[in-house]
């Protein structure tokens, strides 16, 4: 008898496609679906008061910030193509008054569909890389993740450049951060680098932080005699490691108001740092499949502001400071 070559077709398609449907997906195969921006205080983050964005106000209600937060969200979105922000948090913005309306911004955010990378930065009295009171350190995050643990567009990131820790030291804290709030899923929590969150593979080696994102910055500042593309992508290649697929860099940037132009070719480069940063760390971040948080898509007065903000009250815009830097961060972002 003839065998029946199209009935046999048909049940091995079927079990292989019963094989597929069973087999589990990776947990975490990359992090290029974070394409993210930072929003930031005018003074920069390190502040010993309330933390204000730009374009937001201490006297906003619940609402008021709402709306504006929405109008700038929107801009990161439409003119981006954004769908992450990296906002700041600090004691006391989240134990006073204000912290009622603060989380206008970060609601509106998460109603977006936005994931919300949450970020402890210490004061700017300090600044010594290390937290400023432990005591109520523990019970800022108890508040935050006691609103937004169940929240899965929320990450938490506990620290911000703990450069002022041995690395033991700060992975003794960030694993303590883990133990004390162990509702939240290890998937959602990001970790630092040690140092200026320059090196990912201290967290990455360590037992007790898998599963979690590791956070990482670079910036073009640090290595001013680096002047090709090569370079940059070899020291974002070392600060990771082998731990790329749990990589996520929450700070990156370069100048955005004053003409640069970042899409002259790799061969045109001549010299200028800031213009070989921005084709080896968006290039290399594409290959890797690692996510990119540009710090900052909006700050007032900075120029590495990748945003301008117009408008006053409630009736807000953004608009893009350089046509070729926004080129850059999207192919970052696979984009």
């Amino acid at each position: 008898m003839k065998p029946n070559y199209s009935g046999l077709r048909s049940l091995v398609i079927a079990l292989l496609l019963g094989v597929l449907a069973i087999r589990p997906s990776p947990v975490q195969a990359a992090t290029n679906g974070f394409r993210g921006v930072n929003w930031a205080d005018q003074r920069d983050n390190f502040v010993n008061d309330n933390l204000v964005l730009g374009g937001l106000s201490t006297s906003d209600s619940y609402a008021t910030t709402q709306s504006k937060a929405n109008a700038i969200l929107s801009g990161f979105q439409n003119n981006l193509g954004a769908n992450t922000v990296r906002m700041p948090v600090n004691y006391p913005t989240v134990s006073g008054s204000y912290w009622s309306s603060y989380i206008g911004a970060i609601d509106m955010a998460s109603s977006k569909g936005m994931n919300v990378i949450l970020s402890y930065w210490e004061a700017a009295s300090s600044e010594d890389g290390k937290v400023d009171n432990l005591t109520q350190f523990w019970s800022m995050w108890q508040t935050i993740v006691t609103k937004y643990g169940s929240n899965s567009h929320i990450y938490f990131e506990p620290m911000n450049e703990p450069h002022g820790y041995s690395d033991a030291d700060w992975k003794n804290l960030a694993a303590q951060w883990i133990t004390t709030y162990s509702s939240v899923p290890k998937g959602r929590i990001i970790i630092s680098g040690s140092g200026y969150n320059q090196n990912g593979t201290t967290i990455g080696s360590d037992s007790r932080f898998n599963g979690c994102l590791i956070s990482i910055h670079i910036y073009a500042f640090w290595h001013t005699n680096w002047t090709t593309e090569q370079q940059w992508k070899d020291a974002l290649s070392s600060s990771i490691g082998s731990y790329a697929s749990r990589s996520l860099i929450t700070e990156f940037g370069a100048p955005m108001t004053t003409g640069l132009n970042y899409n002259i070719g790799e061969n045109n480069i001549n010299g200028n740092y800031f213009i070989a940063f921005m084709y080896g760390v968006p290039n290399r971040a594409r290959e890797l499949g690692i996510g990119t948080v540009y710090w900052p898509g909006l700050r007032i007065g900075d120029t590495y502001s990748m945003e301008t903000l117009h408008g006053t009250g409630i009736n807000l815009s953004l608009t893009n400071n350089n046509a070729s830097g926004r080129v850059q961060l999207r192919w970052s972002w696979g984009l």
